[in-house]
Protein backbone atom coordinates (compact mmCIF):
# COMPACT_ATOMS: atom_id res chain seq x y z
CA UNK A 1 0.00 0.00 0.00
CA UNK A 2 1.41 3.58 -1.09
CA UNK A 3 2.18 6.12 1.67
CA UNK A 4 -0.72 8.58 -0.21
CA UNK A 5 -2.98 5.44 0.01
CA UNK A 6 -2.11 4.90 4.02
CA UNK A 7 -2.60 8.72 4.59
CA UNK A 8 -6.21 8.61 3.19
CA UNK A 9 -7.05 5.53 5.59
CA UNK A 10 -5.88 7.90 8.08
CA UNK A 11 -7.75 10.85 7.54
CA UNK A 12 -11.20 8.44 7.09
CA UNK A 13 -10.48 7.03 10.77
CA UNK A 14 -10.12 10.48 11.86
CA UNK A 15 -13.12 11.30 10.75
CA UNK A 16 -14.55 8.65 12.75
CA UNK A 17 -13.23 9.11 15.54
CA UNK A 18 -13.92 13.16 15.21
CA UNK A 19 -17.81 12.19 14.58
CA UNK A 20 -17.67 9.61 17.62
CA UNK A 21 -16.21 11.92 20.10
CA UNK A 22 -18.96 14.51 19.36
CA UNK A 23 -21.87 12.17 19.51
CA UNK A 24 -20.51 11.11 22.95
CA UNK A 25 -19.77 14.87 24.20
CA UNK A 26 -23.48 15.43 23.28
CA UNK A 27 -24.54 12.07 25.46
CA UNK A 28 -22.17 13.95 28.37
CA UNK A 29 -24.08 17.08 28.30
CA UNK A 30 -27.42 15.14 28.64
CA UNK A 31 -26.40 13.14 31.53
CA UNK A 32 -25.13 16.80 32.95
CA UNK A 33 -28.93 18.22 31.95
CA UNK A 34 -30.10 15.03 34.23
CA UNK A 35 -27.50 15.12 37.28
CA UNK A 36 -28.53 18.98 37.50
CA UNK A 37 -32.76 17.93 37.78
CA UNK A 38 -31.47 15.82 40.50
CA UNK A 39 -29.05 18.31 42.26
CA UNK A 40 -26.34 15.76 41.55
CA UNK A 41 -22.83 17.26 41.47
CA UNK A 42 -21.50 16.85 37.64
CA UNK A 43 -18.05 15.49 38.25
CA UNK A 44 -17.92 12.07 39.19
CA UNK A 45 -14.75 10.13 40.69
CA UNK A 46 -16.54 7.18 40.88
CA UNK A 47 -17.31 7.03 36.63
CA UNK A 48 -14.11 8.74 36.25
CA UNK A 49 -12.55 5.55 37.80
CA UNK A 50 -14.83 3.02 35.64
CA UNK A 51 -13.78 4.08 32.71
CA UNK A 52 -9.89 4.03 33.45
CA UNK A 53 -10.94 0.68 34.01
CA UNK A 54 -12.94 -0.29 31.21
CA UNK A 55 -9.81 1.25 28.94
CA UNK A 56 -7.39 -1.21 31.00
CA UNK A 57 -10.31 -4.02 29.84
CA UNK A 58 -10.67 -3.26 26.78
CA UNK A 59 -7.13 -1.64 25.39
CA UNK A 60 -5.35 -4.38 23.31
CA UNK A 61 -2.51 -1.98 21.81
CA UNK A 62 -0.46 -0.91 20.07
CA UNK A 63 -1.03 1.86 21.67
CA UNK A 64 -0.43 2.96 25.20
CA UNK A 65 -2.92 2.48 27.75
CA UNK A 66 -1.80 5.48 29.51
CA UNK A 67 -1.94 7.33 26.43
CA UNK A 68 -5.08 6.64 25.92
CA UNK A 69 -6.07 7.65 29.13
CA UNK A 70 -4.65 10.63 28.63
CA UNK A 71 -6.87 11.26 26.19
CA UNK A 72 -9.64 10.26 27.92
CA UNK A 73 -8.57 12.52 30.49
CA UNK A 74 -8.91 15.95 27.94
CA UNK A 75 -12.43 14.12 26.55
CA UNK A 76 -13.87 13.82 29.85
CA UNK A 77 -12.19 17.27 30.70
CA UNK A 78 -14.03 19.08 27.57
CA UNK A 79 -17.40 17.38 28.16
CA UNK A 80 -17.47 18.33 32.36
CA UNK A 81 -17.13 22.04 30.79
CA UNK A 82 -19.71 21.27 28.21
CA UNK A 83 -22.05 20.03 31.11
CA UNK A 84 -21.11 22.51 33.60
CA UNK A 85 -18.39 24.97 33.54
CA UNK A 86 -15.75 23.17 36.29
CA UNK A 87 -13.63 25.45 38.76
CA UNK A 88 -10.52 23.89 40.36
CA UNK A 89 -8.68 25.94 43.21
CA UNK A 90 -5.06 24.88 43.82
CA UNK A 91 -2.05 25.61 45.95
CA UNK A 92 -0.48 27.62 43.48
CA UNK A 93 1.05 29.72 42.23
CA UNK A 94 0.71 28.37 38.06
CA UNK A 95 3.78 25.87 37.51
CA UNK A 96 4.06 24.42 41.06
CA UNK A 97 3.54 20.57 41.01
CA UNK A 98 -0.07 20.85 42.78
CA UNK A 99 -1.08 22.46 39.56
CA UNK A 100 0.40 20.10 37.18
CA UNK A 101 -1.17 17.57 39.76
CA UNK A 102 -4.78 19.24 39.04
CA UNK A 103 -3.72 19.40 35.90
CA UNK A 104 -3.25 15.38 35.03
CA UNK A 105 -6.60 14.72 37.07
CA UNK A 106 -9.37 17.48 35.30
CA UNK A 107 -7.80 18.30 32.17
CA UNK A 108 -7.29 21.90 30.24
CA UNK A 109 -10.83 22.68 29.87
CA UNK A 110 -11.97 23.49 33.21
CA UNK A 111 -10.90 26.66 34.96
CA UNK A 112 -8.12 27.22 37.35
CA UNK A 113 -8.01 29.21 40.83
CA UNK A 114 -4.26 29.69 42.67
CA UNK A 115 -4.38 29.95 45.86
CA UNK A 116 -1.41 31.32 48.19
CA UNK A 117 -2.15 28.79 50.85
CA UNK A 118 -4.21 25.01 51.66
CA UNK A 119 -6.26 27.49 54.30
CA UNK A 120 -7.13 29.66 51.14
CA UNK A 121 -7.91 26.39 49.04
CA UNK A 122 -10.40 24.76 51.86
CA UNK A 123 -11.95 28.62 51.82
CA UNK A 124 -12.52 28.58 48.39
CA UNK A 125 -14.43 25.31 48.17
CA UNK A 126 -16.30 25.94 51.81
CA UNK A 127 -17.68 29.04 50.26
CA UNK A 128 -18.14 27.71 46.80
CA UNK A 129 -16.76 29.88 44.62
CA UNK A 130 -14.65 26.84 43.03
CA UNK A 131 -16.42 23.36 42.92
CA UNK A 132 -12.77 21.58 43.85
CA UNK A 133 -9.95 22.11 45.27
CA UNK A 134 -6.67 20.21 45.29
CA UNK A 135 -3.74 19.95 48.19
CA UNK A 136 -0.53 17.89 48.97
CA UNK A 137 -0.71 15.77 51.71
CA UNK A 138 1.39 13.38 51.91
CA UNK A 139 5.21 12.82 49.80
CA UNK A 140 7.32 9.51 49.28
CA UNK A 141 10.18 10.75 50.72
CA UNK A 142 9.42 13.62 53.16
CA UNK A 143 6.18 12.26 54.52
CA UNK A 144 2.63 13.98 55.45
CA UNK A 145 1.91 17.89 55.02
CA UNK A 146 1.12 18.40 58.31
CA UNK A 147 -1.19 21.48 57.30
CA UNK A 148 -3.35 19.95 54.85
CA UNK A 149 -3.85 17.39 58.20
CA UNK A 150 -4.78 19.83 60.37
CA UNK A 151 -7.32 21.48 57.78
CA UNK A 152 -9.29 18.99 58.36
CA UNK A 153 -9.69 18.70 62.21
CA UNK A 154 -12.43 21.79 61.69
CA UNK A 155 -13.31 21.46 58.58
CA UNK A 156 -16.43 19.85 56.88
CA UNK A 157 -15.12 19.35 53.22
CA UNK A 158 -14.92 16.10 51.68
CA UNK A 159 -12.08 14.22 50.33
CA UNK A 160 -13.32 13.39 46.54
CA UNK A 161 -10.37 11.60 45.27
CA UNK A 162 -6.56 11.15 45.64
CA UNK A 163 -3.98 12.01 43.14
CA UNK A 164 -0.18 10.39 43.17
CA UNK A 165 1.34 13.00 41.11
CA UNK A 166 5.58 11.46 40.44
CA UNK A 167 7.47 14.33 41.00
CA UNK A 168 10.78 15.23 39.85
CA UNK A 169 12.62 18.18 39.97
CA UNK A 170 15.17 20.43 37.84
CA UNK A 171 17.79 22.60 38.55
CA UNK A 172 17.68 25.75 36.46
CA UNK A 173 19.49 29.11 36.29
CA UNK A 174 20.46 31.82 33.88
CA UNK A 175 23.95 31.41 35.53
CA UNK A 176 26.57 28.34 34.87
CA UNK A 177 27.10 25.72 37.23
CA UNK A 178 30.20 26.99 39.07
CA UNK A 179 28.97 30.23 39.34
CA UNK A 180 25.78 29.66 41.91
CA UNK A 181 25.78 30.93 45.06
CA UNK A 182 22.45 30.69 46.43
CA UNK A 183 19.53 28.28 45.58
CA UNK A 184 15.62 28.62 46.13
CA UNK A 185 13.35 26.35 46.43
CA UNK A 186 10.28 25.05 48.66
CA UNK A 187 12.05 23.24 52.52
CA UNK A 188 10.12 19.96 51.33
CA UNK A 189 11.70 20.42 47.65
CA UNK A 190 15.55 21.12 49.65
CA UNK A 191 14.68 17.43 51.67
CA UNK A 192 13.82 15.68 48.69
CA UNK A 193 17.41 16.36 46.93
CA UNK A 194 19.49 16.66 49.56
CA UNK A 195 21.93 14.41 48.78
CA UNK A 196 22.80 15.83 45.62
CA UNK A 197 22.79 19.52 46.55
CA UNK A 198 25.74 18.36 48.81
CA UNK A 199 27.53 16.45 46.65
CA UNK A 200 27.38 19.04 43.29
CA UNK A 201 27.12 22.37 45.00
CA UNK A 202 27.76 21.87 48.87
CA UNK A 203 28.63 25.73 49.51
CA UNK A 204 25.63 27.23 47.83
CA UNK A 205 22.94 29.14 50.57
CA UNK A 206 19.69 26.90 50.02
CA UNK A 207 17.06 29.92 50.75
CA UNK A 208 13.32 28.96 51.40
CA UNK A 209 10.53 30.11 49.24
CA UNK A 210 6.18 29.53 49.88
CA UNK A 211 6.71 27.64 46.18
CA UNK A 212 8.98 26.18 43.50
CA UNK A 213 7.70 28.64 41.06
CA UNK A 214 8.69 31.75 43.65
CA UNK A 215 12.14 30.21 43.55
CA UNK A 216 11.91 30.05 39.62
CA UNK A 217 10.83 34.19 39.27
CA UNK A 218 13.62 34.85 42.07
CA UNK A 219 16.15 33.13 40.53
CA UNK A 220 15.57 34.91 36.86
CA UNK A 221 16.13 38.10 38.69
CA UNK A 222 19.20 37.66 40.63
CA UNK A 223 23.05 36.55 38.95
CA UNK A 224 24.43 33.66 40.82
CA UNK A 225 21.48 31.89 41.52
CA UNK A 226 19.32 28.88 40.74
CA UNK A 227 15.96 27.04 41.59
CA UNK A 228 14.71 23.76 42.02
CA UNK A 229 11.07 23.34 40.39
CA UNK A 230 9.76 21.50 37.38
CA UNK A 231 9.97 22.43 33.84
CA UNK A 232 7.22 24.43 33.45
CA UNK A 233 8.43 27.17 36.03
CA UNK A 234 11.83 26.96 34.16
CA UNK A 235 10.10 28.07 30.55
CA UNK A 236 7.99 30.50 32.15
CA UNK A 237 10.43 32.04 33.29
CA UNK A 238 13.10 31.59 30.82
CA UNK A 239 15.71 29.81 32.76
CA UNK A 240 18.40 27.01 31.56
CA UNK A 241 17.75 24.12 32.91
CA UNK A 242 20.88 22.76 34.32
CA UNK A 243 20.42 19.66 35.47
CA UNK A 244 17.50 16.80 35.14
CA UNK A 245 16.20 14.95 37.85
CA UNK A 246 18.05 15.66 40.96
CA UNK A 247 15.66 14.19 43.33
CA UNK A 248 17.90 11.60 45.71
CA UNK A 249 15.01 8.74 45.19
CA UNK A 250 13.55 8.12 41.45
CA UNK A 251 10.32 7.17 42.97
CA UNK A 252 9.43 10.47 44.19
CA UNK A 253 5.72 10.76 44.55
CA UNK A 254 3.67 13.27 45.84
CA UNK A 255 0.13 12.25 46.87
CA UNK A 256 -2.86 15.42 46.20
CA UNK A 257 -6.29 15.29 47.75
CA UNK A 258 -9.34 16.25 45.87
CA UNK A 259 -11.68 18.03 48.36
CA UNK A 260 -15.45 18.93 47.98
CA UNK A 261 -19.11 18.87 49.53
CA UNK A 262 -20.01 15.28 48.49
CA UNK A 263 -18.53 11.66 49.06
CA UNK A 264 -18.70 9.58 45.37
CA UNK A 265 -20.78 6.63 45.54
CA UNK A 266 -18.99 3.15 46.04
CA UNK A 267 -16.72 1.71 42.78
CA UNK A 268 -16.13 -1.69 44.51
CA UNK A 269 -12.47 -0.32 44.94
CA UNK A 270 -12.29 2.27 47.22
CA UNK A 271 -10.41 3.99 50.01
CA UNK A 272 -12.09 5.60 53.54
CA UNK A 273 -10.31 7.92 55.38
CA UNK A 274 -11.19 8.86 58.72
CA UNK A 275 -10.24 11.63 61.58
CA UNK A 276 -10.54 9.87 65.22
CA UNK A 277 -9.76 11.43 68.91
CA UNK A 278 -8.99 8.61 71.18
CA UNK A 279 -10.07 8.65 74.89
CA UNK A 280 -7.38 9.65 77.53
CA UNK A 281 -6.70 6.28 79.25
CA UNK A 282 -3.93 3.32 78.61
CA UNK A 283 -4.46 1.01 75.87
CA UNK A 284 -6.74 3.49 73.70
CA UNK A 285 -5.22 3.34 70.67
CA UNK A 286 -4.63 -0.25 70.52
CA UNK A 287 -8.46 -0.57 71.41
CA UNK A 288 -9.36 1.68 68.52
CA UNK A 289 -7.69 0.05 66.24
CA UNK A 290 -8.97 -3.39 67.30
CA UNK A 291 -12.04 -3.15 65.13
CA UNK A 292 -9.76 -2.66 62.01
CA UNK A 293 -8.38 -6.16 62.86
CA UNK A 294 -11.47 -7.59 63.85
CA UNK A 295 -13.29 -6.94 61.02
CA UNK A 296 -9.98 -7.64 58.33
CA UNK A 297 -10.22 -4.40 57.06
CA UNK A 298 -6.60 -3.50 55.17
CA UNK A 299 -5.31 -0.20 56.69
CA UNK A 300 -2.99 1.56 55.04
CA UNK A 301 -1.90 4.74 56.66
CA UNK A 302 -2.01 6.24 60.22
CA UNK A 303 -0.71 9.34 61.03
CA UNK A 304 -1.18 11.22 64.50
CA UNK A 305 -0.92 15.06 64.72
CA UNK A 306 -1.30 17.34 68.20
CA UNK A 307 -5.11 18.55 68.62
CA UNK A 308 -3.49 22.32 69.50
CA UNK A 309 -6.53 22.53 72.53
CA UNK A 310 -4.63 20.25 74.90
CA UNK A 311 -0.98 19.34 75.44
CA UNK A 312 -0.53 15.40 74.68
CA UNK A 313 -3.64 15.63 73.27
CA UNK A 314 -3.51 13.82 70.04
CA UNK A 315 -5.74 13.22 66.55
CA UNK A 316 -5.09 10.39 64.06
CA UNK A 317 -5.53 9.98 60.35
CA UNK A 318 -6.52 6.83 59.48
CA UNK A 319 -6.73 5.71 55.82
CA UNK A 320 -8.15 2.17 54.84
CA UNK A 321 -9.29 -0.09 52.01
CA UNK A 322 -13.11 -0.09 51.47
CA UNK A 323 -16.06 2.24 51.60
CA UNK A 324 -17.79 4.00 54.15
CA UNK A 325 -21.35 2.29 52.99
CA UNK A 326 -19.78 -1.30 52.98
CA UNK A 327 -21.41 -3.45 55.28
CA UNK A 328 -18.18 -3.96 56.72
CA UNK A 329 -17.01 -0.85 57.23
CA UNK A 330 -19.63 0.78 58.33
CA UNK A 331 -20.03 -2.31 61.52
CA UNK A 332 -16.27 -1.16 61.76
CA UNK A 333 -16.98 2.13 62.00
CA UNK A 334 -20.00 1.92 64.67
CA UNK A 335 -17.17 -0.10 66.75
CA UNK A 336 -14.76 2.04 66.62
CA UNK A 337 -16.91 5.34 67.33
CA UNK A 338 -18.05 3.32 70.60
CA UNK A 339 -14.45 3.55 71.85
CA UNK A 340 -13.51 7.33 71.16
CA UNK A 341 -14.39 10.17 72.02
CA UNK A 342 -14.72 11.71 68.24
CA UNK A 343 -14.59 10.14 64.79
CA UNK A 344 -15.08 11.73 61.29
CA UNK A 345 -15.53 10.33 58.10
CA UNK A 346 -13.40 12.67 56.15
CA UNK A 347 -14.50 10.71 53.07
CA UNK A 348 -14.25 7.58 50.61
CA UNK A 349 -13.15 7.54 47.15
CA UNK A 350 -11.58 5.25 44.63
CA UNK A 351 -8.50 3.91 45.25
CA UNK A 352 -5.80 4.92 43.03
CA UNK A 353 -2.63 2.63 42.25
CA UNK A 354 0.67 4.62 42.52
CA UNK A 355 1.76 4.62 38.66
CA UNK A 356 -1.53 4.50 37.42
CA UNK A 357 -2.46 7.03 34.20
CA UNK A 358 -3.98 9.28 36.99
CA UNK A 359 -0.73 10.41 37.78
CA UNK A 360 1.71 11.90 35.39
CA UNK A 361 5.50 13.31 35.78
CA UNK A 362 6.06 16.81 36.33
Amino acid sequence: MSLENIRKKIDSVDQKIIDLLNERTELAVEIGKLKKEKGEEVYSPSRESEIYRKIDSLSKGPMPKDALKAIYREVMSASLALEKPLAVAYLGPEATFTHLASISKFGSSVTYTSCASITEVFQEVDRKRVDYGVIPVENSIEGAVSHSLDMFMDSDLKINSEIFFEISHHLMSNSDLKQIKRIYSNPQVFGQCRVWLETHIPKAELIDTASTTAAAKRASQEEGAAAIGSKLAATIYNLKVLAEGIEDLSHNVTRFLVIGSQIPSRTGKDKTSILVSIKDKVGALYEMLTPIRTNKINMTKIESRPSKKKAWDYFFFIDFEGHAEDIKVKRMLDQIESKVRFLKVLGSYPSVQIGSSQSATG
